[in-house]
């Protein structure tokens, strides 16, 4: 089977995982009209070319938190890897690292965050950070990611509570008995009422506030990129609270559904914090013409989550990097065919909004 595009992943997934676990990677809050929109919303942007610029020659490196990435893409956090392939993160840690690019670990991750290291000893890692009620919990696992020579923690903040997925609730959805939260494991074993994923069912603390980014920045020396911004108002918060960096997402849809696509939100987040911070952004990247779309709206990195599952659904480590290669490969030819040659050379005028 030639896989031409990521749809071709998404089509392979859908036809050969099981309906629950399907469901679960796919899902959205509620209607979905959040998950939809952020694919939609690249559709009514459109490129401006330019021409006769000798783009014979194309770079796609960049850096982010000044670490070279062969490309602006990397894995967004996504839990449970195991679900689609057996080997889980572990494969999703070599594939980012073979393409030299930047992995963002789930805190439920099933593998954990010592053997996705030791599989991918020279891989480019940042760490995804819940605030917990126990606090202690959470700073755990940032003294064991500190060791183990992750490069910043991703604090996500969408999440005071879990959105309402249908298809999870009518499907039941539980964790299969074999695999854990690896992160986890022995930390909950003598807890009773543990929810579908094996933690218990109010670890997540709904009163995190921005006290909270003091209390993380006192606890550990790695930056802080706060992760489900999606207004200025938040954006221009987290600079005043001396964060790194910003990633504009929605979760993927999942959360409030009714909100906005995040490549709709980019512009007013990067017009806020005038180059004080990095600006990333997750939600609906499917090609190289999504990537470069974001980049000139202003992005530094993009991520990308249900794409890498279906990569790994697909051949395990081989079908990431295929994942990888085919959207590096459209991007350096959407750059080239725009006239950039390389990432520099991508800015604002490239973009005109479409009405349709």
């Amino acid at each position: 089977m030639t896989m031409v595009c990521l749809k071709d992943f998404e089509e392979y997934a859908r036809q050969h995982l099981s309906k629950a676990t399907w469901d679960y990677y796919a899902a959205g809050a509620d209607e979905c009209c959040t998950r939809d929109d952020n694919l939609q919303a690249y559709k009514r942007i459109r490129l401006r070319p330019r021409i006769l610029r000798d783009v014979s020659m194309s770079d796609t490196r960049t850096t982010v938190l000044g670490t070279e990435i062969s490309f602006p893409v990397g894995i967004a956090p996504t839990a449970f890897h195991c679900l689609a392939w057996h080997e889980g993160e572990l494969a999703t840690a070599r594939a980012t690292e073979s393409l030299n690019t930047c992995y963002i670990t789930s805190t439920y991750s099933t593998c954990s965050v010592e053997e996705i290291c030791a599989a991918a000893p020279n891989g480019f890692r940042w760490f995804q950070l819940y605030v917990y009620r126990d606090r202690n919990l959470s700073e755990q696992l940032v003294r064991r990611v500190e060791v183990l020579g992750y490069k910043a923690l991703v604090l996500t903040v969408d999440v005071p509570y879990t959105g309402k997925r249908r298809d999870d609730i009518r499907n039941r959805f539980k964790l299969p008995p074999h695999l854990k939260v690896k992160n986890f494991e022995g930390v909950f074993e003598e807890t009773t009422g543990l929810d579908e994923y094996g933690v218990p069912a109010n670890t997540l603390d709904p009163s995190i506030s921005w006290k909270d980014v003091h209390w993380l920045q006192s606890v550990t020396r790695l930056p802080i990129i706060i992760k489900g911004i999606l207004t200025k108002e938040d954006a221009e918060l987290a600079v005043e609270h001396g964060v790194q960096g910003i990633i504009v997402s929605n979760h993927g849809g999942r959360q409030l559904d009714g909100g906005p696509a995040t490549i709709d939100c980019l512009s007013e987040i990067v017009d806020a914090v005038q180059g004080r911070v990095e600006v990333y952004l997750d939600g609906g990247v499917r090609t190289g013409g999504d990537v470069l779309k974001a980049l000139a709206l202003g992005a530094k990195c993009v991520f990308i989550g249900r794409p890498a599952v279906w990569g790994l659904a697909y051949k395990g480590e081989q079908g990431l990097r295929e994942v990888l290669q085919i959207l590096k490969d459209e991007f350096c030819l959407s750059m080239a065919l725009s006239g950039c040659r390389n990432v520099a050379e991508i800015n604002r005028n490239l973009i005109h909004f479409s009405k349709l």
